[in-house]
């Protein structure tokens, strides 16, 4: 063993000769930390104290009378980074209730009082040294509400589901803390109302599931007062068991939180146009509210929401045709989004594997159509579908049923089009109803998950022609575990049908998702007389994440499976999928020193593979990955990995003309990140990456400086940089000639950089200033013109025909290339000049004030600018940049928001 471990640590630091250009980690698995033996650990039980009538003053000192009653409950556990061994401070605490709340006090020794971490932020960014409280009061095994308490204030929530596979933070309850620092360490004190959790009224002698955790920052050590080794899956099912908890009223939830705002936009003005004057403002008001039909099942509503303080996007561009995916951030939908996320795999090891049934920036995303206008008209159409209204229905009965409903409307959109005074309206989006249900099934308390999901858009009239009139999708899903939770085996199948007219149907049929017109596809075919299409897809795995491991914890792990998505799945009505017609194989094993060694506090090995074909049984992809990770015991980390890709056939890079042979290689990854709980850190990110024979080439840096001059005040600066080359295989159009379809192609040189600045400021605990700003440029440079000879030959030169210089010339005024194929002295075709410099600058300001538990002001400060640079091809990238991106009137947007929220 120990010649094995020598080689394995060797063959770290040769890894970081190499590098991953599809980003960090390769696997996707979680650290975890393994116990230091095989054996069972024993449940915890503490009992809690009903308060009898007397009172606590929650100032966070612990000096009511009540908490010089009992024992104090301790003998915490280390977790991290030595699972099963001693904390290096000890921590205590107790428990109390009455008819209303929950009450912890907690007394967090610390022999260096003076080097506890006081860092503030924003709620929910767990700051510095802090304790939680995870509560399994459905005591489902599965399903916990984790309530978190920093030293200087900062609240913290989750909603834990899927026995700790996901911890959703949008959880915004109402609950109160307090802490002190005295010469033992600090102390603190948390109030929960018994309206925020979820329990079964009707058990008179409550069993809870209980987990308290301490986080020690400076030395980045937690310890729990349940330990649980990791030896095997599962975090909520192994929890602690709090007893005493006798009679509890039940608790009827109705929360109306109404919000009014205020905004005003400022622009530049564009003489002529009635709709460009400079300025706008409005008022509007809306409502949100929370419902509890039972002490188990919450309704959450919202009428005409707004989402005025959300972060802006970061800036993307693709060439390759693929749509970008960005995050949800709307507190409405993103409040519970674990009950209804479904990914068609859902198997971490594949990373291919990110499509969804439910994408819910669907919902109110961009109008799909855009007025055709002559050269005289001018346009007024809204930037985003507006929601009338939302509610969701979601939580779990007393037999163990998970179920989540949501349903959304969208109002009709329509463009004001203006010509010389005289107006009309083009409608731009239809009415939209979009329903998503959700149901799960916990066997045997959680060993076995059996569920459903179901969705649907249903659209009214307009642009009949280009969408579809209904969308549904379903599934279902198994999965389940055994031997302690070591092993797992998932199973999923889904569906998709779409419905609208011949027009709708034969767009999506050749849509850059499906493609079915192909030359060489020959088992699909552009059908223009139909009017649905019905897919299917799912997946299959078996992994193995725990089990028997040796004296530095080491354990072996792995996930093997497949997944297919057949050629008429379509989910992007109201999912998410990149491409249909695949069937992938992937397969993950990771060594995992999991227990502090030598430098390490932790150290792993992956390796993946990976491989593709269409439903025509081509073998489409073949990749490999080795990865290495390290996590060092003076709180640096660092990983490194390579991956080699021998084939890959693209069916989606001609854009429906046929499938394209693209080129062999590798590429590498490296990152390293600097002691995480100093003042000043670093983190620098590369990728090298290309094809043989230098015909492809890929750089990319990212260095990340976080400063915290002061507990309240954070800020941090990225900039990444990015270069790419590609020698003959970059589409730029298909051109229609000789009765045929030419795949016009070329060598491209790209650059990109972009920006990040993030600033945080806490005035109070619930009193914040947030700045976000980002400036990015993104510049393809095409040359050296030519096409397609014979796509799928694996022969690179005889793939491409480059014209020659008398077959191609540039038309400066028109900004085309027109081309001679034939040589006859006379143009065969043309088409646009493809380069382009993409510029924009954006950024919010947010004050955000909790003014009381769960009422909100906000005041916010919006700016966005693309300038036109269109054409700045030759002025060096960071000097455009800065040049352009403030060269004009940005797109100021000024919002004041307030909310209230009341409990009845």
């Amino acid at each position: 063993m120990k010649k094995l471990d020598c080689l394995l640590t060797a063959l770290l630091c040769v890894s970081f000769l190499y590098a991953n250009p599809s980003g960090l980690p390769v696997s996707g698995l979680p650290i975890s930390g393994p116990p230091v033996s095989g054996r069972p650990v024993e449940k915890r039980q503490f009992f809690a104290q009903n308060l009898n009538g007397k009172e606590i003053q929650l100032d966070g000192r612990l000096d009511d009378a009540t908490w010089g009653t009992g024992t104090w409950e301790g003998d915490f556990t280390q977790s991290r980074p030595t699972d099963g061994g001693a904390p290096s401070q000890q921590t205590q605490f107790k428990v109390r209730y009455d008819e209303k709340y929950l009450y912890f006090g907690v007394r967090c020794f610390d022999t260096e009082p003076g080097k506890i971490e006081k860092r503030m932020s924003r709620r929910d960014d767990f700051p510095g040294d802090w304790i939680e409280f995870q509560i399994d009061s459905y005591h489902d095994l599965r399903t916990a509400f984790s309530f978190t308490l920093s030293v200087s204030g900062v609240r913290s929530d989750e909603f834990i589901s899927g026995n700790g596979n996901n911890f959703d933070e949008s959880f915004n309850p109402i609950w109160y803390g307090k802490t002190q620092v005295d010469g033992e360490g600090w102390t603190a004190e948390v109030k929960i109302p018994f309206s925020q959790l979820r329990y079964d009224s009707d058990n008179e002698n409550h069993v809870w599931g209980l987990q308290v955790m301490r986080r020690l920052f400076r030395k980045e050590e937690r310890s729990t007062w349940q330990h649980i080794p990791q030896t095997g899956e599962g975090w909520v099912s192994r929890y602690g068991e709090m007893h005493g908890l006798k009679n509890v009223p039940p608790q009827r939830q109705i929360e109306i939180q109404p919000y009014v705002f205020a905004q005003a936009e400022t622009f530049q003005k564009e003489e002529g146009n009635p709709f460009a004057d400079g300025n706008d403002a409005s008022i509007s008001a809306g409502l949100d509210a929370k419902v509890a039909v039972t002490s188990d099942l919450i309704l959450d509503l919202t009428i005409n929401p707004d989402f005025g303080q959300v972060e802006a996007d970061p800036s993307q561009v693709r060439l390759d045709g693929f749509q970008n995916f960005f995050r949800e951030q709307r507190p409405f939908f993103v409040e519970s989004r674990n009950i209804f996320e479904y990914e068609v795999t859902g198997a971490e090891s594949d990373d291919g594997g990110g499509d969804l049934l439910f994408y819910s920036r669907r919902i109110g995303g961009s109008p799909h159509s855009y007025p055709d206008l002559s050269g005289d008209e001018h346009a007024d159409v809204p930037d985003n579908t507006s929601i009338l209204g939302a509610a969701k229905f979601s939580g779990k009965t007393k037999k163990g049923w998970s179920i989540g409903i949501l349903e959304s409307v969208t109002q009709e959109e329509k463009a004001v089009i203006d010509l010389e005074g005289e107006r009309r309206e083009e409608v731009v989006e239809p009415l939209a109803n979009f329903f998503v249900g959700r149901l799960q099934k916990d066997i045997k308390e959680g060993e076995t998950v059996v569920g459903g999901i179901f969705t649907a858009v249903n659209r009214g009239d307009g642009l009949e022609d280009i969408l579809h009139r209904r969308a549904y999708s379903g599934g279902v899903d198994f999965q389940h575990y055994w031997n302690n939770r070591t092993w797992n085996f998932k199973a999923k199948g889904i569906f998709s049908r779409v419905e609208g007219t011949p027009e709708a149907i034969e767009n999506t049929q050749s849509g850059f998702a499906h493609l079915f017109q192909r030359s060489d596809a020959g088992y699909v075919e552009v059908d223009p007389g139909r009017s649905s299409l019905t897919g299917h897809g799912g997946s299959v795995s078996l992994a193995k994440f725990g089990g028997k491991q040796g004296p530095k914890g080491q354990l072996l792990k792995f996930e093997t499976g497949a997944t297919w998505r057949s050629p008429e799945l379509e989910l992007n009505d109201i999912g998410f999928m990149q491409s249909a017609d695949e069937i992938k194989h992937f397969t993950w094993v990771g060594y995992h020193y999991q227990q502090p060694f030598s430098i390490f506090n932790s150290l792993r090995f992956n390796y993946n593979h990976n491989a593709r074909w269409d439903f025509g049984g081509r073998l489409t992809n073949l990749s490999w990955n080795l990865n290495a990770q390290a996590n060092f015991k003076n709180l640096w980390s660092m990983g490194t990995g390579l991956n080699f890709n021998p084939l890959e056939i693209s069916n989606n890079a001609l854009r429906g003309v046929s499938a394209l042979r693209k080129l062999p290689g590798m590429s590498n990854w490296m990152w390293i990140g600097t002691n995480r709980s100093k003042k000043i850190r670093l983190n620098y990110f590369q990728v090298i990456a290309g094809a043989f024979h230098k015909r492809v080439r890929f750089r990319e840096h990212s260095l990340r400086l976080s400063v915290q001059p002061l507990d309240a005040l954070s800020f941090s600066l990225r900039a990444a940089y990015s270069t790419s080359f590609r020698k003959r295989d970059q589409w730029v159009e298909n051109i229609d000639y000789q009765g045929g379809t030419r795949s016009i192609v070329s060598a491209i040189d790209q650059k990109s950089f972009r920006l990040t600045a993030r600033l945080n400021y806490n005035i109070t605990p619930d009193l914040t200033i947030q700045y976000y700003g980002q400036p990015f440029i993104f510049r393809p440079k095409y040359k050296d013109f030519g096409y397609v000879a014979d796509a799928l030959n694996k022969d690179y030169n005889k793939r491409f025909v480059q014209f020659t210089d008398g077959q191609i010339r540039l038309d400066e005024a028109a900004g085309s290339y027109l081309v001679d194929e034939n040589g006859d002295g006379q143009t065969d075709y043309s088409f646009g000049k493809p380069d382009f410099n993409f510029v924009q600058f954006r950024s919010n300001l947010v004050v955000r004030w909790e003014y009381v538990p769960g009422s909100t002001a906000f005041l916010v400060w919006s700016q966005s600018s693309s300038p036109d640079a269109f054409n700045d091809l030759d002025t060096p990238l960071g000097q455009s940049l800065f040049e352009n991106a403030f060269s004009e009137q940005a797109h100021n947007i000024f919002l004041v928001k307030f909310t209230y929220r009341f409990l009845l």
